[in-house]
């Protein structure tokens, strides 16, 4: 069935239907960042607090009642609902889609196609219905697409199309949100207290990791550089790379004294960013990546640059006897000049550990263990298709395989001081 706007259509009567999924879908160039997301409204039409806003940086409201994530296949991003965990105090749940920082880059909704949202009844996997919407929209920047609203017992969908100019921050203050002025216009923050339990967890299993490897006293500096070209969006809006992040921090709490992460971003320009801690790592990637307007997103991708800065950062800024282990995330295809600074960089005490994630060939990256002109073999590479599916206990082995290797023939051709 395909809707038109304003039509108003029975969704569960007589159906008894129990988990739904919107399915958002469109088309756009891909400089431009498009987020769907929804509002949990109360009888006043308002959200009653900042968690039931649900988006890519608070995914999950309501006990799992309402989480946001990617879809699969042509559709781009859905929203699900387990209506019986919806409490009696929800009257209409609203779903946008929005372009994030429209106005500031000079997009709007006349630079977005083939919009439309799909009703799907998850439990049986059908399409009940389909809607359109947005074809007589031009310069806004942001879609009340819908609603959810309960009659008699029931839920019903409206379907509504309407565009606003101001982005999602014009939405978050129609539905009642504070904005987090200062920060970030485009955004609401959603604080939560660090889940240390997990970081100690995590921190834990580095150490059984260490001590089967024999690594128990090892000191080090721990460096991590992230993938932020444009392949990398979904990534960074599902809150897998926020998961990266905290996992890669239980590695620097054990090599280093200050238990901080040092970071990185970068696509064709970089960013060093301020370091991850157990005290600030909650919504790190959201808070120091995503809300931060003075970072370069999304473009292709240029290593040598981020690479330079890594090895100004460990051997001149900050000399020091102790090593630097630096991960690097990276999900397609390398520059080839990134094999000329690996190789400068043997004679530096400082190791590259490159992980490659998706579908990539990684035709570069494959070659490090036979690249030629090198005092010490300083980089490894491993392949993770799905770094959010991986154990944590697996992605250690596997991250700190080959760095104690790399220890001791640096250690031999006095590559680390002793």
């Amino acid at each position: 069935m395909l809707l038109s706007k304003g039509q108003k259509i029975d969704v569960t009567k007589g159906k008894g239907l129990s988990n739904l999924t919107l399915q958002f879908g469109w088309s756009a160039d891909s400089k431009l960042s498009i987020d769907s997301s929804c509002f949990v409204l109360s009888a006043n039409n308002r959200c009653e607090k900042d968690e039931d806003f649900i988006f890519y940086g608070n995914p999950a409201a309501l006990n799992g009642g309402v989480t946001h994530g990617q879809a699969s296949g042509p559709d781009k991003e859905a929203i699900s609902l387990c209506l019986s965990k919806i409490p009696e105090s929800t009257a209409r749940i609203a779903f946008s889609l929005t372009i994030h920082e429209g106005e500031k880059f000079g997009y709007s909704m006349q630079d977005v196609s083939n919009r439309y949202v799909r009703l799907i009844d998850a439990d049986r996997n059908e399409e009940l219905f389909r809607y359109e919407y947005g074809s007589d929209l031009s310069k806004e920047t942001a879609i009340v697409v819908g609603e959810l609203y309960r009659h008699n017992g029931e839920w019903k969908f409206n379907a509504i199309g309407s565009g606003f100019f101001g982005g999602l921050a014009a939405l978050c203050t129609n539905f009642g949100l504070v904005i987090e002025e200062e920060e970030v216009k485009e955004t609401v923050e959603i604080v939560k207290k660090p889940a240390l339990s997990t970081i100690d967890l995590r921190k834990k299993l580095v150490q059984i990791t260490l001590e089967k490897k024999k690594m128990n006293n090892v000191a080090a500096r721990v460096g991590l550089v992230l993938d932020i070209s444009g392949s990398m969006q979904h990534l960074y809006k599902n809150g897998t790379v926020q998961e990266v992040v905290e996992r890669i921090l239980a590695v620097a709490c054990k090599f280093d004294d200050n238990a901080a992460l040092d970071i990185w971003v970068y696509d064709n320009e970089f960013s060093r960013l301020s370091a991850a801690t157990e005290r600030d790592f909650d919504q790190y990637v959201l808070k120091n990546i995503l809300n931060n307007r003075d970072i370069h997103k999304f473009g292709r991708n240029n290593e040598p640059p981020v690479m330079k800065d890594v090895i100004r950062k460990y051997t001149v800024e900050e000399d020091s006897p102790l090593p630097a282990f630096v991960i690097f995330i990276n999900d397609g295809g390398v520059v080839k000049s990134i094999k000329k600074v690996i190789v400068e960089a043997s004679l530096k005490p400082l190791f590259w550990q490159f992980v490659g994630i998706g579908d990539s060939d990684f035709e570069v990256l494959k070659k490090l263990d036979t690249m030629e002109g090198r005092i010490v073999d300083n980089a490894n590479f491993i392949h993770i298709k799905d770094i959010a599916k991986i154990s944590d206990e697996d992605l250690y082995n596997q991250l700190l395989n080959e760095f104690p290797l790399w220890l001791k023939a640096a250690k031999d051709k006095r590559v680390i001081r002793s």
